[in-house]
């Protein structure tokens, strides 16, 4: 392994460089086993016993390096074309945190929500902490950049639903809620510390609220925005259950 090519796999933690060069880092031997059984394109991967672990622990960008680091082509779809004809759909504005974004792909997996789409100024999914956070989910969950008040738009335009979480929303454990069978359902996580934007919001036609317990007594004075993405699926999925 070169010195060039030992700079190039550190220089992908920058987002520039992942941009001009279409490539992202992923370590570990489950996530590099989950890229490659993907429809990503890796273009490279190497293995602590091949490489040694001084090398290893050059390129690796973890405290204790893995034993396996590959180097995944970006998809080409991350701009997101028209809005699906149905469906339940999670729409990003501003997540900022790479832990709360790798996490939030991860709950999607989970509840199966196959899109995801984000706002341009969400931290950007290619960024290693985000990788990392996703335990794979990245590789199953499509997820594209776009405007979000245009995707919302485009949902109502289509008969669907917008649903956002608000201090003033009505109950979200009382409220109808539609899954998406017959036209998209869209839920809004908003940023970590402004919550959803105003041009957003505006959008939203149904406001919800996840009430603490007891109701009357709040202790925290709101939820981290990937466990309220939590919380918010799982009771749109409980109704679907029989």
């Amino acid at each position: 392994m070169t010195n060039n090519e030992i700079k190039f796999i550190k220089s992908l933690s920058q987002k520039k460089f992942r941009d001009s060069s279409g490539l992202f880092v992923v370590e570990g031997e489950k996530l590099v086993a989950e890229a490659l059984a993907s429809r990503f394109q890796v273009e490279k991967v190497y293995r602590k016993t091949d490489i040694g672990e001084a090398a290893m622990a050059r390129i690796s960008g973890l405290s204790s390096p893995s034993p396996a680091l590959a180097l995944v082509r970006r998809p080409d779809d991350l701009d997101a074309g028209e809005m699906p004809a149905k469906g339940l759909f999670l729409a990003l504005d501003g997540i900022r945190d790479p832990g709360n974004l790798g996490t939030i792909l991860r709950i999607a997996d989970w509840f199966g929500i196959d899109d995801v789409f984000a706002s341009p100024d969400t931290v950007d999914v290619f960024n290693p902490k985000v990788v990392q956070a996703t335990m794979g989910a990245i590789f199953r969950v499509r997820f594209h950049y776009t405007p979000i008040p245009q995707l919302c738009r485009a949902a109502l335009q289509a008969g669907g639903k917008v649903y956002g979480t608000f201090l003033d929303g009505e109950n979200l454990y009382r409220k109808t809620l539609d899954n998406g069978k017959l036209a998209p359902s869209v839920i809004i996580i908003g940023n970590e510390a402004d919550g959803i934007s105003k041009e957003t919001a505006a959008c939203v036609s149904d406001r919800l609220f996840i009430p603490p317990f007891p109701t009357d007594d709040p202790g925290s004075e709101s939820l981290n925005a990937a466990v309220a993405t939590a919380v918010t699926i799982s009771e749109f999925r409980r109704r679907q259950i029989k």
